[in-house]
């Protein structure tokens, strides 16, 4: 059997330091699961060239990666300045929806104009906005139609279009914007597999979405972000009705309690656990490998904690879009994971409900295979649902392929934990589909002779089909 080098799975978010082929081929020859391309920074002639060129290297490597598109969202942001601010402790600074003559007036009070003219219909007295990513804390000293007054809280710099966090507040955005909808009518062009919905607040939003997204004629599938307290409230029902969460701790980290952010995460991964959904963990996990060829010791605990409490997928952002050692970090992420794997005692998830009698077969077979020598579970989806729900189960040591005829299905399967997939015709007779996906997986030395494969599919009993569990000795 050809030794897996981990089951946990990569996001690599692709920008200036990864873009070429050459780079593209190093990623996904490294294990790359998911490209990621970040719609904050992307234009859509960008998409559509580099979406293409994505495409084009997995084919030639014969390992296609899937692609998510991570739509921008709402967001507050300051204006734009002539040069940056050095504003002081206990400053008062008032931000106004209408731009003004440059920073300060003539009474000494800053004015900084913000992208959202009806904030202060949800700020009040007391209130904290955090801005540039919770650098710069103001405290709320009085809020009308016309401005919003603050006072500083430490001393600070202020640069042009900086990001606004209100933490504990919610406000009147819509849940997708316009240019969310533009720059997702790119990414259905372009055939993307995922949509990651950022500060994605219920259910509502994500169906909304999904609303959108097939009455455009796209079957991708729905990565909701948890970014913020609305969204932590409502984690049951967001995690039901999308496709998979991402645990996106940059804004979550300044939107809630620094102290909270490690127990949502863990809440978060152990929910979706429970409900056979994907879950990534995302942000910060290399920083300081945007600069330095290693990562710091806190940074190793982050990303061995993150595999050891179970998320499907761990993703880089910086690390890998500007950072000066895009491989390394990837490699960095393989390592980690691959020996906190290789401590994890075997076991399956018992937190998962499973419903349909060919899905409960699934944890017999997953029990099976890592109780056997040389063994591993091979399973046929046209849907997805029976190779989520295995990952889900977590047969840790144990490789999990997963074969499909559904074009686009085999590259959405990478996000899943241990999934292996495989594109591949299936056959009327059961029987030559199990064949079929044995002789590919002999040809890609992914089995060797003696290896065992627990097999849950179909077969044929005095003319009727009945669901089953076999175990196949591989042949040469």
């Amino acid at each position: 059997m050809k030794k897996i080098s981990r089951q946990t799975k990569i996001i690599a978010t692709i920008g200036p330091a990864t873009e070429s082929e050459e780079m593209l081929a190093k990623l996904i020859n490294e294990g790359v699961d998911v490209i990621r391309l970040n719609m904050a920074h992307a234009d859509h002639d960008w998409i559509r060239i580099i979406s293409k060129r994505i495409r084009s290297v997995g084919q030639e490597l014969n390992r296609e990666p899937a692609i998510m598109m991570d739509v921008k969202g709402p967001e507050i942001r300051t204006g734009y300045l002539h040069e940056e601010l050095e504003i002081k402790k206990d400053d008062l600074l008032d931000l106004v929806f209408i731009a003004q003559p440059n920073p300060p007036t003539a009474d000494g009070i800053w004015q900084i104009e913000v992208n959202y003219d009806k904030l202060s219909e949800h700020i009040k007295e007391g209130d904290t906005v955090m801005v540039d990513n919770g650098l710069i804390q103001l405290e709320v000293l009085d809020s009308s139609a016309e401005r919003i007054r603050c006072q500083v809280q430490q001393d600070s710099i202020l640069k042009s279009r900086r990001h606004v966090n209100l933490p504990g507040i919610e406000t009147g955005l819509p849940s997708l914007t316009e240019k969310d909808r533009r720059d997702s009518l790119v990414g259905i062009e372009c055939m993307h597999d995922y949509f990651a919905l950022s500060f994605t607040r219920d259910a509502d939003s994500v169906d909304l979405f999904r609303s959108f997204l097939r009455d455009n004629g796209s079957d991708a599938q729905i990565i909701a972000k948890l970014e913020d307290h609305k969204g932590v409230n409502n984690l049951q029902e967001i995690i039901q009705s999308a496709d998979a969460l991402m645990v996106a701790r940059g804004d979550l980290g300044i939107e809630c309690a620094f102290e909270d952010l490690p127990i949502i995460q863990r809440k978060a991964v152990g929910a979706c656990l429970a409900a056979g959904k994907p879950v990534i963990v995302a942000t910060h996990m290399l920083e300081s490998m945007i600069e330095s060829p290693v990562p710091t010791r806190a940074e190793i605990s982050d990303v061995a904690n993150a595999v050891n409490e179970g998320a499907d997928c761990i993703m880089l952002s910086g690390e890998t879009t500007t950072g000066k050692y895009p491989i390394e970090c990837v490699k960095m992420l393989t390592r980690i994971a691959s020996r906190m794997e290789e401590e994890i005692q075997p076991g399956l998830t018992k937190e998962l409900k499973l419903f349909r009698p060919k899905a409960k077969m699934l944890r017999s077979a997953a029990m099976l295979a890592m109780r056997l020598d040389n063994a591993a579970v091979l399973v046929f989806t046209r849907s997805g649902d029976l190779a989520a729900k295995l990952g889900a189960l977590r047969p840790n040591g144990a490789p999990l392929f997963a074969f499909t005829d559904v074009k686009g299905l085999h590259r959405r399967l990478r996000l899943i934990w241990g999934i292996e997939p495989f594109l591949m015709n299936f056959y009327q007779d059961p029987e030559l589909t199990i064949q079929s996906a044995i002789k590919r997986l002999k040809e890609g030395d992914w089995i060797k002779e003696g290896d065992q494969l627990v097999t849950v599919t179909n077969a044929f009993a005095h003319s009727k089909i009945v669901e089953s569990i076999q175990i196949r000795e591989v042949e040469f």
